[in-house]
């Protein structure tokens, strides 16, 4: 029999991969966060706005599931 085998994202122990942890935020919102922010601060490099979601995670005790995407970007935002 074929089962369709699953995917996963390696992860490594840069705090940037550990960022794409499933209960933080999944892809798809990871992506759309990473587009309003690089609309928005044009100017700011991928591995600054990385560096500010994750002092928006850290700030929110660990984690951004639960926050909303504007929220998320608006915090963000305000650190960048």
């Amino acid at each position: 029999e074929n089962f369709p085998q699953k995917t996963s994202v390696p992860f490594s122990s840069n705090s940037r991969d550990a960022f794409f942890s499933p209960n933080t935020l999944n892809l798809s919102s990871f992506t759309k966060v990473m587009k309003k922010l690089q609309e928005i601060h044009p100017e700011a490099s991928r591995d600054k706005i990385m560096d500010a979601l994750l002092e928006v995670r850290k700030n929110n005790k660990g984690i951004l599931s639960g926050l909303a995407i504007s929220s998320i970007v608006e915090r963000t935002s305000v650190i960048l």
